[in-house]
């Protein structure tokens, strides 16, 4: 089967592609830049808007997990414009190019966040609950509007809406690493907002699943059964790595290094549960925390 991947030389399309190859896939990469001869890839340029749906032929699914980075810097009003254009502009043309093609792929697996929801507090959420509000809740409602022309023309459509990616490799969890390796680590703020996380593997296997199970359409939230607060991940992680977590940033701290950046993304709490991968047969591979870390650091504790 081939398989588009939008993003692939990101943290998760790095690992989708590699489990695509290992599970006998072809990964056609969807690239600003053309290929190699040994490279199935296919060219677009969003800011241009240009993607030719012959191009799709041949293909049977479609992964899109282009889009700007939300965790790097601070966000100005600049950087916020690129984040919702990258993802918005882009899943449209995508979606556009999808309900033009002569033959259309049987399914397009489209990354959202869990930032849909807002910040929940307490709240335990799914796939039911309705949208929040603020800057990213803002983003991820344009964001899955913008595949409507391929859900339009029939094509199956799967909003998968990503947690905190745990991987050593990139992301949250590397960067910390340093810092709680020399004993420096800590909770954030108060340490009580929910921290709804998923390890990549199962972000990976995720994925596949949404891709064969034809009962999966709609939002999809990719997210471990058990999430954690802040404090308890800490703690978590201080255990696999054997060092204290003494260290708390205080709230008012990342505010001020990080601003509307730092609230949304590190002091705001998502309880989100899913649902409807694990209605659907989905079965994790790391649904507590510990045994993710373990996992994930096996080789670095």
């Amino acid at each position: 089967m081939r398989v588009l991947v939008s993003g692939a030389t990101g943290l998760v399309g790095e690992a989708l592609t590699q489990a695509l190859e290992e599970r006998g896939d072809t990964p056609v990469l969807l690239s600003r830049r053309p290929g190699t001869e040994n490279e199935a890839r296919v060219v677009w340029n969003p800011a241009a808007g240009v993607l030719d749906p012959a191009a799709l032929d041949g293909v049977a699914a479609v992964v899109h997990l282009a889009g700007e980075n939300v965790s790097d810097g601070r966000w100005s009003e600049a950087k916020k414009q690129r984040i919702l254009d990258s993802r918005v502009n882009g899943t449209r043309l995508l979606a556009e190019a999808i309900a033009a093609a002569r033959t259309k792929p049987g399914v397009l697996v489209s990354a959202s966040a869990m930032g849909y929801y807002g910040d929940t507090g307490d709240a335990v959420v799914d796939e039911a609950s309705p949208a929040g509000s603020g800057f990213l809740a803002e983003v991820c409602q344009q964001w899955e509007a913008a595949t409507a022309p391929a859900e339009a023309a029939g094509v199956r459509t799967v909003h998968y809406r990503i947690g905190l990616v745990l991987s050593a490799d990139g992301g949250a969890l590397a960067k910390m690493l340093a810092p709680f390796k020399a004993g420096l680590g800590g909770p954030l703020g108060n340490g009580r907002m929910w921290m709804s996380w998923i390890s990549i593997d199962d972000l990976v296997r995720g994925i596949l699943h949404c891709i064969d199970t034809e009962s999966l359409a709609g939002p999809v939230n990719a997210v471990a059964p058990h999430p954690v607060t802040n404090r308890d991940f800490t703690k978590a992680l201080g255990r696999v790595l054997r060092r204290p977590t003494l260290f708390p940033v205080p709230a008012p701290a990342i505010r001020l290094l990080f601003g509307e950046m730092g609230e949304a993304l590190l002091l705001s709490s998502a309880r989100v549960h899913p649902t409807r991968l694990s209605a659907s047969g989905y079965h994790f591979a790391h649904p507590e925390i510990g045994v993710a870390l373990q996992a994930l650091l096996r080789e670095d504790s």
